[in-house]
């Protein structure tokens, strides 16, 4: 139970930090009220209370009609519990109430309208998100196997493609596209009940942008990233696996590739290894770049005027994952202590105008003592 009063209020389907609090996953706008001494509340509408009741979803379950103004509820849903979530503080006698950082502008608008004052906690739920139990442990394992899978797909279908007159990929006597393979992760995705995503399939030149999703034919002896990130949308937990493949046999990939993919998986090791409770995830990053250095290339983006051959590791080594694909903390310069609990991808990647990209992604957990490493599958570059 908090000692101050709190407000959230969003689409719980889309506002993660509501869900997390209610588990009700509801399509409409909603607010979670929590009051100490008189236990939590929310208002939402009346087609779903039984459902929220069912679910407990709160100590209390209202409808905006249960806290019209005098001047009666606006014909705006969003407005309209704003103004039940003013008058339910009000009947409570409540002048002051504290919010986090995703607030809609409509609800403090309201309640100040109402004289109540919003208080923001930047930080509110933030450290309860990273640090996950057991139980949503459980669901990001469940996903990130299933995200292995369709990953395995993705580089098997180009693997196992033929090869045109000018080294474009063939797959059943039809080009192998970036948008082809796009499709038939999503089928697989749908097929196998996870949500799709917008997956990247960037090959050669295109992958040199590590956040192009591709375009167009694939080509053997390119690099080719996949990077896959779905939604459970039953646990409502996300994903995220990368690997880059390379068509053709191991032995004919170019030498800048081989080089470049060797200094990302040993980077991507060092900051495995780098990671624990603790430790900040400015530490960790720079577990990763120690070893990007030490293979010869550059840290950040390229300088204006860099040649096409400058190749760098221009992001950081990671983020949290969890309800959102994109979460705190992040593995970067300034990343903050590391809490158990912590669901972290480690991606460091390197691009180059001249090759391309590479990146090579996990998914850990973080333990007291070091990591737990969920992923499983290979990391090579060839998928005959």
């Amino acid at each position: 139970m908090t000692d101050r009063p709190v407000i959230l209020a969003g689409v719980p389907t889309q506002n993660l930090s509501i869900y997390r609090r209610t588990r009700f996953a509801v399509g409409d706008t909603v607010v979670f009220i929590e009051l100490p001494g008189e236990g939590t509340f929310l208002i939402l509408r009346n087609i779903e209370m039984d459902r929220a009741r069912k679910a407990g979803a709160a100590d209390h379950i209202h409808a905006p009609a249960d806290f019209a103004p005098a001047g009666g509820l606006s014909g705006d849903r969003d407005t309209a519990n704003a103004q039940a979530a003013a008058e339910l503080l009000k009947k409570h006698g409540v002048s002051e109430i504290w919010t986090d950082r995703a607030l809609p502008m409509l609800f403090t608008h309201m309640l100040t309208e109402s004289g109540v004052v919003v208080r923001c906690d930047p930080e509110m739920g933030v450290l309860e998100r990273r640090a996950k139990d057991e139980h949503e442990v459980e669901h990001l394992r469940k996903a990130q196997r299933m995200t292995e899978d369709v990953v395995s797909m993705a580089c098997r279908l180009i693997g196992a493609a033929s090869v045109g007159e000018r080294g474009e990929l063939r797959s059943a006597g039809e080009p192998l596209t970036s948008e082809f393979v796009r499709a038939q992760i999503n089928i697989f995705l749908l097929h196998h009940g996870m949500d799709t995503c917008n997956s990247v399939v960037a090959g050669g030149p295109q992958g040199a942008d590590c956040h192009d999703r591709g375009s167009g034919p694939l080509r053997t002896g390119e690099p080719i990233i996949i990077d896959v990130f779905p939604r459970d949308p039953v646990s409502l937990y996300c994903g995220d696996c990368t690997r880059t493949v390379v068509h053709g046999r191991k032995q004919d990939i170019p030498d800048p590739v081989v080089r470049m993919h060797r200094a990302v998986v040993e980077a991507k090791q060092a900051a495995i290894s780098a990671t624990r409770a603790g430790v900040t995830g400015e530490a960790v990053h720079e577990a990763a770049c120690a070893v990007i250095r030490e293979h010869g290339y550059e840290i950040g983006l390229p300088p204006k005027g860099a040649p096409d051959g400058y190749t760098g590791f221009v992001h950081g080594t990671g983020h949290g994952v969890g309800l959102d694909v994109h979460e705190p903390p992040l593995l970067d310069a300034g990343g903050p202590e590391l809490v158990v609990g912590d669901a972290l991808t480690i991606e460091p990647g390197l691009y180059g105008r001249a090759v391309g990209g590479i990146r090579v992604e996990d998914m850990v957990i973080v333990r007291e003592d070091g990591c737990e490493n969920l992923n499983t599958i290979p990391e090579g570059l060839t998928w005959e």
